[in-house]
């Protein structure tokens, strides 16, 4: 069976998968958004090339500053490049090392513990004030669906990882309800600052205030999240947002044009990119039998019972209720562009789907194709008559099965062949 955290990253992921995503920024466009709403970051600008960067830190203004390379992925400092080079965060000094520690990261993929073997294309460097921690905290704003609301999740326990704390430490971890409409009240924001700690009046009001102005760009922007790890309070008196990360949710695009003109597809994996334009949700594991089927919840069932009988699935992929002969055809090509792939099962029940809509696919796909691995298929429900005599009149070599569990094994022993 898929691994319980396995199957939760696979369930959101294909909640925001084809039309259904969640926009992700860098954090040089975080800290632009934050700095809008007045909320208050070290000194930060990006560049985009080695001189670009040599020319921002000539004007900086100091000579000590910190450089991160721009990836949507977490980890970063302790990560490494394809090109040999370790760590995607630094301390640097002078422009000269400014321009020598960029050119090391962009244009090279960065590899940490979030971006798989391959990494991320670091197309962008981001330079920032160093500035120095008294404390750091943890905040994000999120929406919780058992209590219908957004809430305020916040740690004393900040710069590390907010999942480890809350294993370690549940009581680290304080969650304050957020009225939808009306936001923070000052007062509970206040209350919150001092019960975490920041250690004066000033400090505190600070926190507050920057509580308050999250929750309106969560609001303002149609956020689904928003992160900032760590909140810091420097030794000389200031609150600063220090790395934010935000998430946008999809379906306000009609009205957040200037945000999602900032999404970068450099980051994301080019076959679920092609997939998006044809409305199939499909995500890439790392198994080896390629899954077609119709609906998350039949694809989540389809492998978990290829790990039943000892296959390891390749992709999850959802074709929906509203796949065409050329839908299914697109959606076998994308399947075989993946070298790994042995065996492929398709698995469809048809309600609004007509099962005979996805044999023809499947004869197109085998036929245009040259379909190199041996496909296995179950087709169940609406036009299944059709669709079976539709297969069995092709000629093709198909493996047709009426039961989930046959075809499965089925896949399973062929992709060992």
């Amino acid at each position: 069976m898929l691994s319980s955290i396995q199957r939760a990253r696979l369930v959101a992921k294909a909640a925001s998968a084809g039309q259904k995503r969640f926009l992700s920024i860098h954090e040089y466009q975080s800290v632009k958004l934050l700095n809008a709403y007045g909320v208050p970051t070290p000194k930060s600008i990006p560049a985009h090339t080695p001189e670009e960067a040599y020319d921002v830190a000539k004007n900086w203004g100091s000579d000590e500053y910190v450089i991160k390379a721009q990836v949507l992925a977490g980890g970063r400092g302790k990560g490494h490049f394809d090109n040999g080079f370790k760590g995607g965060v630094h301390l640097i000094k002078g422009a000269d090392q400014a321009k020598e520690y960029a050119a090391k990261m962009i244009g090279n993929n960065l590899i940490t513990k979030q971006t798989g073997a391959g990494g991320r294309l670091v197309n962008a460097v981001m330079l920032a004030e160093k500035r120095e921690a008294a404390h750091e905290y943890y905040a994000a704003i999120l929406n919780d669906r058992a209590r219908q609301t957004p809430v305020l999740v916040t740690s004393s326990k900040g710069g590390m990882n907010i999942e480890e704390v809350a294993h370690d430490d549940p009581s680290a971890i304080i969650t304050t309800p957020i009225d939808h409409i009306n936001g923070l009240s000052q007062s509970d924001a206040l209350a919150l600052a001092k019960k975490l700690g920041f250690s004066t009046e000033s400090t505190q009001k600070q926190a507050a205030d920057i509580f308050s102005k999250l929750y309106t760009i969560f609001k303002d922007k149609d956020s689904t999240q928003i992160e900032i790890n760590p909140l810091t309070e420097t030794k000389d008196g200031a609150v600063l947002c220090m790395d934010a990360k935000f998430g946008f949710d999809d379906n306000a695009e009609f009205r957040q044009k200037d945000i999602f003109e900032l999404r970068d597809i450099s980051q994301e994996d080019p076959v679920e990119i092609e997939a998006q334009k044809y409305n199939l949700n499909f995500i890439k594991l790392d198994g080896n039998i390629g899954c077609l089927v119709n609906g998350a919840g039949l694809a989540m069932a389809t492998m978990d019972v290829l790990k039943l009988h000892g296959g390891d699935p390749a992709n999850f992929l959802d074709v929906g209720g509203g796949a065409t002969a050329d839908t299914v055809k697109k959606a076998f090509e994308l399947l075989l562009s993946d070298q790994k792939v042995s065996a492929i099962l398709l698995n469809v029940f048809g309600g609004i789907m007509r099962c005979d809509y996805i044999a023809e696919g499947v004869i197109k796909a085998t036929k245009e194709l040259s379909l190199r691995v041996p496909l296995v298929v179950r087709l169940q429900g609406n036009k299944e008559k059709e669709a079976k005599q539709l297969i069995a009149e092709s000629g093709l070599k198909i493996y047709a099965f009426d039961g989930l569990d046959e075809a499965a094994a089925k896949a399973v022993e062929l992709s060992k062949a």
